[in-house]
């Protein structure tokens, strides 16, 4: 799974929640790479694990003949207390990493020799994100 190699603050503050004060992403907007994208359509924080299970369904449907460029990469610790645990006595443990992905980012990009495979395998790759994508060519 993507996580950062060196951190310089292990536990972060949570930041805003709100995705109507943050608004729709400005960088990362079109598809540089690849023939066509994956754009998420509303805010989200994307977790490592659930980038991997993405790549995982990618990398499998496109082949050996497909190429695959990965746009996002978590480098947001997230934090958790253990389950039956009172309030208090500090902030939990690291748990992991995650993507802050806003409304409009192109997640993922494919090229590959078929269009028609380069879709399904970025229809099948939406399914394992918390977030409503839409696929986009290139324009």
């Amino acid at each position: 799974m993507l996580a950062p190699k060196k951190v310089k603050y292990r536990k972060w503050q949570t930041m805003r929640k709100n995705p109507l004060k943050v608004g729709p992403a400005t960088r990362g907007v079109t598809v540089a790479f690849g023939s066509f994208g994956l754009k998420a359509l509303d805010q989200a924080r994307i977790r490592s694990n659930q980038i991997e299970a993405a790549r995982k369904v990618l990398s499998r449907s496109m082949g050996k003949s497909g190429r695959l460029w990965i746009r996002i990469f978590p480098d947001m610790p997230y934090t958790a207390k253990p389950a039956e645990v009172k309030l208090g006595k500090g902030k939990g443990d690291l748990q992991g990493y995650v993507a802050p992905v806003r409304a409009g980012r192109i997640i993922f990009e494919v090229d590959g020799p078929d269009a028609a495979v380069c879709r399904e395998a970025l229809r099948k790759a939406g399914t394992k994100l918390p977030v409503k994508t839409k696929i986009v060519p290139r324009m």
